[in-house]
């Protein structure tokens, strides 16, 4: 039975994965495959695991020859965007890309397409502008909402609310600028581009870590805007000052909870025991002498446990109030 339709399939319908061992019928992977090629999520998962299809594997189940270049197209410019150092023509209906390093100190290129030979500026990424700066392109309402373009003068007020209310769900991803649409209602602000594979912030737009929503920057995991500068040096003030009766707390309580937990819960562990025949085999003298062993075992090591918690605990915690709060602070 195929796990995607759920239909009953012979042996052969199933084909093999080069890059896991998980199985589905044919039909539902070249489906699938289409969707994924067509929304450009490249490179290709596995439809039960994170693990990417091999490109041989998306040649041979993908039948139409077009839908196999676009992959191949969509997998180069997946490679290409993440280059640090790759620009994209400007010029409109050209997208060739420029192998660019080392163009920091002289950033004028050329378009090596035929026919084209665009000039434009390494670090702004516009056309060529030999007599001034790089100015800041701002997002065209156009870009933000495509409609606006058909909007005729007396739509204009309905358009211009329609592209504001639309401008906060749709944003450019940090490095590769490809428009992404969110629904603006708080949901998770963790965000993944599914063409460079860029992980970043939703509300300020900024590649991030793990730790970027426990960092002083306003941003929070969940919710529709980061917090006011009010709000969050409020916020770090109360860390600094509430940090030693806080970190306190959680110390006098983490230390009683691990030093008398680990016990009980060895204890009731070994009592219960794995499986009932290994427990009905055991006298009551041996089952009293397996948990009071586990148990003053338990005693000798939750202490050691207790203190590596604490003593590697409360210095990183104390290093990030002190030290990354009270430098957000002073900045």
């Amino acid at each position: 039975e195929c796990p995607l339709c759920l239909l009953p399939q012979p042996p052969e319908a199933f084909p093999t994965l080069a890059s896991c061992t998980h199985r589905s019928c044919w039909a539902c992977l070249e489906q699938y495959l289409r969707l994924a090629v067509s929304e450009s999520r490249v490179p290709v998962s596995c439809p039960h695991c994170p693990a990417a299809l091999q490109p041989s594997d998306v040649h041979r189940l993908l039948p139409e020859p077009a839908l196999r270049d676009k992959y191949e197209e969509f997998l180069l410019r997946r490679l290409l965007v993440a280059d640090p150092g790759t620009r994209w023509c400007p010029a409109p209906d050209c997208s060739y890309a420029v192998f660019a390093h080392g163009c920091a100190e002289c950033p004028r290129l050329t378009c090596g397409r035929e026919g084209c030979g665009t000039e434009f500026c390494y670090h702004c990424r516009q056309p060529w502008h030999p007599d001034g700066p790089c100015a800041l392109v701002p997002l065209a309402p156009s870009l933000a909402t495509p409609t606006a373009q058909l909007a005729q003068p007396e739509e204009l007020a309905h358009g211009e609310a329609l592209a504001q209310a639309e401008a906060e769900d749709i944003k450019v991803c940090p490095r590769c600028s490809a428009f992404i649409m969110k629904i603006n209602d708080g949901s998770c602000n963790r965000m993944n581009c599914t063409v460079c594979g860029c992980l970043f912030c939703w509300l300020c737009l900024r590649e991030i870590s793990d730790v970027h929503f426990l960092s002083p920057s306003g941003c929070t995991f969940w919710g529709k805007r980061p917090w006011s500068r009010t709000r969050r040096i409020l916020w770090q003030l109360g860390m600094v000052l509430g940090a030693p009766m806080v970190i306190s707390l959680a110390a006098g309580v983490a230390v009683p909870v691990i030093t008398i937990g680990i016990p009980i819960y060895m204890g009731r562990k070994v009592l219960a025991g794995s499986p009932g025949s290994r427990r009905s085999s055991l006298s009551g003298c041996q089952q009293c002498l397996s948990v009071t062993s586990s148990v003053l075992l338990s005693l000798f090591v939750s202490p050691i446990i207790t203190a590596l918690t604490v003593g590697v605990g409360v210095p990183l915690m104390l290093t990030y109030v002190y030290g990354t709060v009270v430098l957000s602070l002073c900045r």
